[in-house]
């Protein structure tokens, strides 16, 4: 953990760099500290993932956005970070500011062209049964 999960309309596979977002998100996850100072997630258990849905539907499927003045081509973004009991609700919300304003940044220029919608949400625990095997830690924790 953390685990961050991306699920996105596939129209924006065609505007964006989905995996230069995924690095983006995970450079600012490793910048997250706690009220000491201490990095909030491992490196080597830092993950992001992101998945096109080709098959979406978004709102009201464009008529009253037309009528609006809209294009009616809708598009969504849902992040989902995943991460471990323990952490402070300053923390997680610090966490969540942070990705969220990495995610208006990557944007941003794609939603001066359409209409975006963009969702962060943060869970944590209880985990019912939480295994890990793993040889990345190690590397990361040579002192």
């Amino acid at each position: 953990m953390p685990h961050l999960v991306i699920l996105y309309t596939g129209q924006l596979d065609q505007e964006v760099e989905m995996k230069q977002l995924c690095r983006q998100m995970a450079d600012a996850m490793l910048t997250v500290q706690d009220e000491a100072g201490k990095q909030v997630f491992p490196t080597g258990g830092t993950r992001v993932l992101a998945y096109p849905a080709p098959h979406y539907a978004v709102a009201d499927g464009g008529a009253a956005g037309l009528a609006a003045g809209g294009t009616g081509d809708y598009a969504f973004v849902y992040l989902n970070l995943r991460m471990g009991r323990g952490r402070t609700e300053a923390t997680q919300h610090r966490a969540g500011t942070t990705l969220v304003e990495v995610a208006k940044a990557f944007f941003a220029p794609v939603m001066a062209q359409r209409h975006i919608g963009i969702t962060l949400q943060i869970d944590v625990g209880p985990e019912v049964f939480d295994a890990k095997h793993s040889n990345l830690h190690p590397l990361f924790n040579k002192a």
